[in-house]
């Protein structure tokens, strides 16, 4: 009986199995005949609107159209959403809502960020010939085209192809003032994508006059000057209200070039624009030969600015840190500051002499540029900053933006972390000998081997195949660990930027900024302590109270490493100076150490070098990251840092460095250096005063701010704040602990 059940329920599974496909086969036959009815009809439906010839051509053209037209929105959109992520947020317009004077280290003004530039004239009181001028050089369509010039840019890209280089622009106004509110001045693909989109979006959400106005306000025009207000102040000592017709014709030429054709650089090249103006006013219509003959015959002369600095690399950067104070709720809610930096103005125009000068002198010669420069104190803060040759021609910063492979003067980073570990010294014998990671086999500079040698001769020769050994042993046999700790190192000595980990990173072929590597080199200066780079000393609001202070207001300096080893690197460092690759950073009677640095191809040439008063970063190359003439960091940028680094250490009071015993005692030559070295004249530079006699100024000055105009001293005498002196009845004035005292 219990067989037979089981048979029973087989064939009950069977049959239910048979009825199910029978369903399935049936359903799938029924609705092939629906789907082929249903065709049928879609097909008799479809063939009502069957065309040929001509008709059937324009048809498929216009399918083909829709299909590609599709396809083009989407890869604009695409295309477009990272160019909008530049507006940030609906108060893309107030991003500037800073007003903020800067001062030198010494309380002189030497420039303007924010606000301030912006909105001081209505468009209405800007005299119509210069508005003319403007429209009829820099984009005569300006009030038909949609945000960008279709007719203007196909003629630039012919003209362009014709000269097979790039002689003429076709960006719109919009389109510039896209770049000047969002976008860095880098010449890429990328930018220029954004650039109109962005225009397109300002066209949307602004009128006419509101972005003419806006790009008036906020162009650069040499000078350290942004936009025609403090342009026509700063070139000709007047309001833009009353600027002539020549002098207007000047100032709407600046747009194109600002550094090329400032007046107070080049007033020939200058006067030669402005012509091509007043052409262009004729040309556009806008007024006749006969309006015009009077300023052609009479050009425009500005007001004698020579002297005057600008550091606008400086100043944008130190702009930025403001912001960031500002962000962070440091700064209270006053948007009107002034702030003190540690800028050093003769210092700044220093260093700018030495890099245009060598480059002018010797660029050609080497294929090579572009340059930049950091120079700082061993505590961070930065006494001036060169980020390009120009800076009306590209704004892009190479000192704080640019990533730029370091070659050999990542090294020390390796040779750090090697120390710390407790298996090396500067005495310690390596071998350079032929070796490999993986497939991966780094060779030396003249492509031979020198054997072994104590570690510091090793950093001095700089030899490659030491740091690859190095990574090695710092991870107990294994390249990968060792590297990971270089990284770890470089992270706690002030290099934020991405390191990606290959196996030449050891011999720098990461990417990194000047601006880190200066601070980086400043731990060596500082005996070993995180240096974060920084401009504001002393931030006041529009009251004149001290609202900020850095020795008060930052958080110390932490300690990185141990006196001893801080030593044993400088002993090293100095070693690279004094018997390697950068002998021609040599400063007579004073102590320097540093490393030079090349990359693969010679794209990049670096010295970074420090003494125990300052610390400096020099990079040379190209933009587009060309190969320069075989110019390493022991030829130009060694040669830039002991012209720069030269008279900063005259009249001064050298600091030992940390671990190394001072040099012979020595003058420091007031010109040339017995090497051979031309010594570039500056301005003599203030006596830099210790940081006693700082503080003691900072106290009487804090002391006549309080007083508020003339007052009696102790023991007889007055201050006068309009004159800013101090009189004894009875013997001279001295500053003690902050206070006015008279012994």
């Amino acid at each position: 009986m219990e067989f037979r059940g089981k048979l029973s329920l087989w064939q009950r599974f069977v049959r239910a199995f048979e009825r199910f496909d029978s369903w399935t086969a049936s359903s799938i036959n029924e609705g092939g005949r629906n789907l082929s009815s249903a065709w049928d009809r879609y097909s008799a439906v479809m063939d009502r609107f069957h065309v040929t010839g001509g008709w059937r051509v324009a048809t498929d053209l216009a399918c083909e159209g829709l299909t590609l037209s599709v396809g083009g929105l989407l890869l604009m959109l695409t295309l477009a959403i990272p160019a909008f992520r530049e507006v940030g947020g609906d108060d893309w317009l107030k991003k500037q809502d800073l007003a903020v004077v800067f001062l030198d280290r010494y309380g002189n003004e030497v420039g303007r960020r924010g606000i301030r530039h912006d909105d001081s004239i209505a468009l209405e009181e800007f005299p119509d010939h210069f508005v003319k001028a403007v429209l009829a050089t820099e984009d005569r369509r300006f009030y038909e085209h949609f945000g960008i010039d279709v007719i203007g840019t196909s003629r630039a890209l012919m003209a362009n192809a014709r000269a097979s280089g790039v002689v003429q622009g076709g960006s719109s106004i919009t389109q510039q003032l896209a770049k000047n509110l969002f976008l860095s001045n880098q010449r890429s693909i990328e930018r220029k994508i954004k650039e109109a989109f962005l225009a397109l979006w300002l066209e949307f959400h602004l009128s006419k006059r509101e972005i003419l106005k806006l790009y008036l306000d906020r162009a650069y025009m040499g000078g350290g000057s942004f936009g025609a207000t403090a342009a026509a102040e700063f070139y000709f000592g007047k309001s833009i209200k009353d600027v002539s017709l020549a002098e207007g014709a000047m100032l709407a030429g600046l747009f194109k070039a600002p550094t090329k054709y400032a007046p107070h650089h080049n007033l020939p090249a200058a006067r030669a624009r402005a012509a091509d103006v007043l052409s262009n006013l004729v040309d556009a219509g806008y007024m006749t030969e006969g309006q015009v003959y009077a300023a052609r015959r009479n050009p425009a002369t500005p007001v004698d600015r020579k002297q005057e600095i600008s550091p606008d690399y400086y100043l944008d950067w130190a702009f930025n840190e403001v912001k960031r104070l500002a962000d962070d709720g440091k700064l209270g809610s006053d948007r009107v500051l002034t702030v003190r930096t540690a800028l050093d103005t003769s210092m700044q125009k220093q260093s700018e002499n030495a890099l245009e000068t060598i480059l002018r002198q010797q660029g050609d010669a080497y294929d090579a540029s572009q340059a930049a420069t950091v120079v700082m104190e061993p505590d961070g803060a930065v006494r001036a900053m060169v980020g390009g040759r120009d800076y009306g021609a590209s704004q892009f910063n190479r000192a704080t933006d640019a990533l730029r492979q370091p070659g050999s003067s990542f090294k020390p980073f390796v040779y750090t972390a090697a120390l710390m570990t407790g298996k090396f010294s500067p005495a310690t014998i390596v071998t350079d000998r032929p070796v490999c990671v993986g497939n991966w086999c780094p060779n030396n500079y003249g492509r031979s081997y020198a054997g072994s040698m104590p570690l510091a001769v090793a950093l001095a020769k700089s030899i490659n195949t030491i740091p690859v050994q190095l990574a090695t042993a710092i991870g107990d046999g294994n390249n990968k660990a060792g590297r990971a700790k270089i990284v770890d190192t470089c992270r706690v000595m002030g290099l934020t930027t991405p390191l990606t980990d290959t196996v030449s990173l050891p011999i720098g072929a990461a990417e990194v900024t000047v601006l880190e590597m200066t601070a980086s080199y400043a731990v060596f200066a500082n005996g070993g302590k995180k240096a974060d780079p920084y401009a504001a000393t002393e931030v006041r609001n529009s009251h004149g109270d001290l609202i900020y202070r850095r020795d008060r207001d930052a958080l110390p300096p932490k300690q990185l490493f141990p006196p001893n080893i801080i030593a044993d690197m400088n002993t090293m460092l100095v070693k690279v100076v004094e018997e390697g690759t950068g002998k021609r950073a040599l400063l007579p009677g004073v102590k320097v150490g540093g490393k030079t640095g090349t990359t693969n191809a010679y794209r990049d040439a670096w010295f970074i070098g420090f003494t125990g008063n300052l610390v400096a970063g020099v990079w040379f190359g190209n933009d587009d990251y060309s190969s320069t003439n075989k110019m390493t960091g022991g030829s130009l940028p060694a040669q830039a840092w002991h012209d720069m680094m030269l008279p900063a250490h005259q009249s001064v009071e050298l600091r030992p460095m940390p671990g190394i015993a001072p040099a012979a005692p020595a003058a420091v030559a007031a010109a040339g250096s017995g090497k051979g070295f031309e010594v570039l004249s500056a301005p003599q530079r203030p006596a830099v005063l210790n940081k006693r006699s700082l503080d003691a100024l900072g106290g009487i000055e804090q002391v006549m701010r309080d007083l508020g105009g003339r007052r009696e001293l102790r023991g007889g005498g007055s201050v006068s704040i309009e004159t800013g002196r101090a009189v004894a009845d009875n013997g001279p004035v001295r500053a003690i602990g902050g206070r006015i005292g008279v012994p």
